[in-house]
């Protein structure tokens, strides 16, 4: 479980590291770190992909300068 906890987080991390330069890109980078995430833990891929697309945007236009 460690590992997998590990995993997910990095990839999470490097997801989101990525945001994109319009909203579809942060949506679809977001969505895409989310599912990786789901899959390793396990969790639903759908909710995953609206989880990280959604965090993904809010992260971006909360923090537009780190983007």
């Amino acid at each position: 479980m460690q590992k997998k906890l590990t995993i997910a987080a990095l990839v999470a991390a490097l997801g989101l590291s990525a945001c994109g330069d319009t909203l579809g890109e942060q949506a679809v980078i977001g969505a895409g770190a989310g599912v990786g995430t789901a899959a390793v833990l396990g969790g639903s891929i759908a909710a995953g992909a609206a989880v990280g697309a959604a965090g993904n945007v809010a992260y971006c236009h909360a923090y537009p300068s780190r983007c």
